[in-house]
């Protein structure tokens, strides 16, 4: 019989601990998928901090590292720079890419370390239970802001991509959703493309991740998959924002 599906190598078979609806273990599969189709998995190496996908090293086979909370950047520029012929990754959520790491995320990308960084912007800290992030939508409830977001004191939302992709820097900067199918398909295309430009010395690339976050956002899977549809994505368009490669004509 012949298989039309089946599970990446470069993933464990360890059951994943999210919560029902939560969609890492699809982002997590889109990584695994890339790492399998270009054969890098004996020379790729994780780097995970805190924050949902903290256990990440159960879920990988490849080598992880665990980072201190938001210095996945750091760390993944002193892996690259001491084994530049390993792939090095982070997988990092909003809180903690935007908020106590923004500082590493900026600088690694205006440096153009050749790392390959995947985002996941729930809208919320979730692992913590709920506070608002520097994502978090105007007027989103959270458990820091049980009136909704108030711009005139917390601030807007931080747009990752828009502002890496004011940088000199970056290789490769792009923002996908995986809350459909057609969606899904177009992040394995970014992931992908993100390891490649590793592989092929270009420098930093960041996909950007649109996830859901039922529990903390008091929905149903369903409802949160709809809700990214009406309120993220109109907030967060989707699509390329810096792809030196395309402007190269390559």
């Amino acid at each position: 019989m012949a298989v039309v599906f089946e599970k990446p190598k470069a993933l464990t078979d360890a059951p994943l601990h999210y919560c029902p609806g939560c969609t890492h273990g699809i982002i997590h599969r889109l990584v695994a998928q890339a790492i399998d189709e270009l054969g890098i998995e004996g020379k790729t190496i994780g780097v995970a901090p805190v924050g949902c996908a903290v256990m990440a090293y159960n879920y990988f086979s490849c080598d992880m590292v665990e980072a201190a909370h938001g210095r996945a950047p750091a760390v993944a520029t002193g892996l690259k720079r001491s084994l530049p012929e390993n792939i090095i990754f982070t997988y990092q959520g909003d809180g903690d890419l935007a908020s106590i790491g923004m500082a590493e995320t900026v600088h690694s990308a205006t440096r153009n370390e050749n790392i390959t960084v995947i985002f996941v912007n729930n809208a919320i800290y979730g692992m913590t239970g709920g506070q608002m992030a520097p994502t978090s939508l105007p007027g989103q409830v959270t458990q820091t802001s049980p009136y909704g977001r108030d711009v005139t004191t917390a601030g807007f939302p931080i747009r990752i991509c828009e502002l890496l992709s004011t940088l000199d820097g970056p290789e490769y900067i792009a923002r996908v959703a995986v809350n459909n199918v057609k969606n899904v398909k177009q992040a394995q295309k970014a992931i992908k493309k993100a390891f490649e430009n590793q592989v092929n010395n270009r420098g930093f690339s960041l996909v950007e991740v649109i996830s859901s976050c039922p529990t903390n956002w008091g929905m149903t899977p369903d409802a949160a998959l709809k809700w990214i549809d009406e309120k993220m994505i109109p907030y967060y368009p989707l699509g390329v924002y810096k792809d030196r490669s395309a402007k190269e004509g390559e």
